[in-house]
C-alpha cells in the first residue's frame, strides 16, 4: 500500500541546514498553502502556547534512511537501538514531530520557536498540544535518551 501526503505549508527562516542541538532560540515561520487550506485554517489556534508540527525529512537521502538498529547518533557509547525506539531523522518514511512554541499566528502564516525543521521543510499537518494528550502514568526513558537531549534545546 502507498500513501500519498500533500504538504499544507511549508517552513521558512531558521536554520538552512540541519544540527543536532540548540534548536530552542530558533525561529521560523510555517507558511500555510493557500490551495491546501482555507484562510481560516488556523482560526483560534493562538489561544495556545505550543503546536505538534508534522513535517517531512525530504533532504534526507533515501539510500541512509534506517530500517534497523543503529547507535543513536553513531555514538558507540551508546546501545544500538532500533529506529523506532529512536527520534532520529533517518527513518523509513522520514517523518518527524515536534513540538514547538507558538509566537503567534498571522492569518496563513504561523511563527513559532523551537522546531527543529530546517528552511523549506515540508509540513504536512499542524495540530495544538493539549496537555490532555501527554502522557498519562510514569514516564520511562533509558539514560541515553536524557543524555542525547541535553543540548538539544
Amino acid at each position: 500500500m502507498s500513501i500519498s501526503l500533500t504538504p499544507i505549508g511549508h517552513v521558512r527562516g531558521g536554520r538552512a541546514e540541519p544540527a543536532d542541538d540548540a534548536w530552542d532560540a530558533v525561529q521560523a515561520e510555517i507558511v500555510l498553502d493557500a490551495a491546501q487550506l482555507g484562510p481560516e485554517a488556523a482560526l483560534g489556534l493562538d489561544g495556545f502556547s505550543h503546536i505538534v508540527v508534522v513535517f517531512v525529512f525530504d533532504r534526507l537521502d533515501p539510500a541512509k534512511l534506517e530500517r534497523n538498529a543503529r547507535h543513536p547518533r553513531g555514538r558507540t557509547d551508546w546501545p544500538r537501538t532500533g529506529i523506532l525506539a529512536q527520534r532520529g531523522s533517518p527513518r523509513p518514511n522520514r517523518l518527524g514531530v515536534t513540538t514547538c512554541r507558538l509566537l503567534g499566528v498571522d492569518g496563513m502564516r504561523i511563527r513559532v520557536a523551537g522546531l527543529d525543521a530546517v528552511d523549506g521543510t515540508p509540513v504536512l499537518d499542524i495540530k495544538p498540544h493539549m496537555t490532555g494528550f501527554d502522557p498519562r502514568g510514569e514516564v520511562r526513558e533509558p539514560d541515553w535518551a536524557r543524555e542525547i537531549m541535553r543540548g538539544y534545546w
